[in-house]
């Protein structure tokens, strides 16, 4: 009896699906223009996908998402839950409130019911005052019925997170157990104010993941579908839907990632760079052992300084609806606004008067798309310039990807990659495999489940092996909550770095366990 899996990916320009069998083998594949409000677009693509592979419904036992709907939810600032914030820091961090830096749009949202009370912990976890739980008790009775969902920070709970998980008991004692309740340790690493934001935007975006996952699961049901449901995450790996509602923010970048995993799949290479051209932009990453190279940095996202997991993608204003202005003394500009998913309606090769990138590789025979006529008359020197300076930014944005001067081999992907010679500067190779076009929907697709620990550990309670075994253990936990069947667990990251500040030999230990999905009966 054969299983298949669906896979789809929401990119800016494109929305793309296929149908893979039990040995990751195409069915079929589909591309459709990614619509203003997302979900259409999915169940568009999803429909067609299915009907064009021939499979039964009863027959596909997974469907495997990657979107984009909890991002355009923080940057449109659309969609979100009334949140409120309970920082566990008096007296140490009253000079500093919630939310300080966030752009004042987003602020007005979610600085509605801010509160901080005493409590926190020391840097080696020592208590810094009692928990004031008189205190929580007042607010989960002032708040009830007036917010959705609730963050919580305290100080230092990478290190000890006592007091966050008491708060959280008592506000679902009060509140309920359904209120959704985000724990700051669970989500951010040390650093108060980037892990508070983190873990706000995480309780802002719980109720636009359950509605995005109740509608995909409905949309697959209606085709007859009664697939397990899971979500592509930014690690390149997926979490099921129980896991996405609680974390919805770790869906953030998860479409670079899954290209990533796509090509890696696609070209049995386990360590390369992946330019990924989309419609709107072009996305660079670094695969390690298959995996995205993760950024070490604070990221923003919608404008919001933040310090939970990301992976290190550089993404450029540059794809296949990108628009070309030439300017009246001769200057060239290229983008970075896009026509995007408008591309089959505005570029000049399909009658369209807006030049976009596309046009300019057609003009020049690097492509066949459209009708070329309707680019015929074009000055040839003025395309030779403007696709020089395309290859340009492509070459400069690969260059500060790379972590040597040697050449590495680059794996290209994505609708638009079709614009790109087989030959860049820096490049000891340039690949591009087939289906490169779907390589998004195939890493959600071929995607493993995974797990992530990241605290600081003191070696000198359990000695150095112990501490790894156990944060292995824990990071173990996580992959099976988040859907991975126990017996096919391996660990594919680890990391520890002794903090020389700390008492008690203190070492932060980053483990990620991942593995197959758990079988459907």
């Amino acid at each position: 009896m054969g299983s298949y899996r669906i896979g789809i990916d929401v990119g800016g320009t494109h929305t793309d699906a296929m149908v893979l069998d039990e040995g990751y083998r195409v069915i079929s594949e589909i591309k459709q223009p990614t619509t203003e409000d997302v979900s259409t677009g999915i169940y568009q693509a999803m429909k067609e996908v299915i009907a064009s592979s021939g499979v039964p419904a009863e027959k596909i036992n997974y469907a495997m998402l990657g979107t984009t709907h909890c991002t355009n939810a923080i940057v449109e600032r659309k969609r979100l839950n009334r949140v409120a914030v309970i920082r566990i820091g008096a007296p140490a961090t009253l000079a500093i409130k919630p939310l300080v830096g966030v752009p004042d749009d987003l602020k007005e949202i979610l600085d509605q019911h801010t509160y901080i009370v005493k409590g926190g912990h020391e840097f080696d976890g020592r208590e810094i005052v009692e928990l004031d739980e008189e205190q929580i008790y007042k607010i989960a009775r002032e708040i009830k019925g007036k917010v959705d969902s609730v963050a919580i920070t305290s100080v230092f709970s990478p290190v000890s997170s006592d007091h966050e998980t008491r708060v959280a008991k008592i506000l679902a004692e009060i509140l309920g157990e359904e209120l959704p309740i985000s724990l700051s340790s669970e989500i951010g690493s040390v650093g108060l104010l980037e892990r508070e934001n983190a873990t706000i935007l995480n309780a802002s975006i719980v109720d636009v993941a359950r509605t995005t996952a109740n509608g995909f699961i409905q949309a697959l049901q209606k085709e007859g579908v009664e697939a397990k449901v899971f979500f592509g995450q930014n690690d390149g790996t997926l979490m099921s839907v129980e896991y996405t509602v609680k974390y919805p923010i770790l869906t953030i970048a998860c479409g670079p990632t899954n290209s990533l995993r796509g090509a890696a799949y696609l070209t049995n290479r386990s360590d390369a760079l992946v330019i990924d051209v989309g419609g709107t932009t072009t996305d660079i990453g670094v695969l390690v052992s298959s995996f995205p190279r993760q950024s070490s940095l604070a990221v923003e996202v919608g404008g919001v300084r933040t310090n939970f997991r990301m992976p290190d993608i550089l993404s450029i204003g540059l794809g296949g609806g990108t628009v070309v202005h030439v300017l009246e003394d001769g200057e060239i500009k290229i983008g970075p606004e896009s026509v995007g998913h408008k591309l089959s309606k505005e570029a000049m090769i399909f009658g369209g008067n807006t030049l976009t990138t596309t046009d300019v590789a057609v003009a020049l025979g690097i492509t066949h798309l459209g009708d070329p006529d309707k680019v015929a008359h074009l000055d040839q020197d003025m395309l030779q310039n403007v696709y020089s300076r395309m290859v340009e930014m492509v070459e400069e944005a690969l260059d500060k990807m790379k972590t040597s001067g040697d050449p590495v081999p680059v794996i290209l992907v994505g609708g638009g990659s079709i614009l790109f010679p087989k030959d860049l500067k820096g490049a000891s190779e340039v690949i591009r495999p087939d289906h490169f076009g779907v390589a998004n929907a195939i890493g959600a697709a071929i995607s493993q489940v995974s797990g992530q620990v990241e605290r600081i550990f003191s070696i000198d309670e359990l000695g150095r092996e112990r501490t790894l075994e156990l944060a292995k253990d824990m990071a173990r936990e996580e992959a099976i909550k988040a859907g991975a069947d126990p017996s096919e667990l391996t660990i594919v990251d680890l990391e520890d770095v002794p903090l020389a500040y700390l008492p008690g030999n203190a070492t932060k230990i980053r483990v990620k366990a991942a593995g197959k999905l758990m079988k459907t009966m």
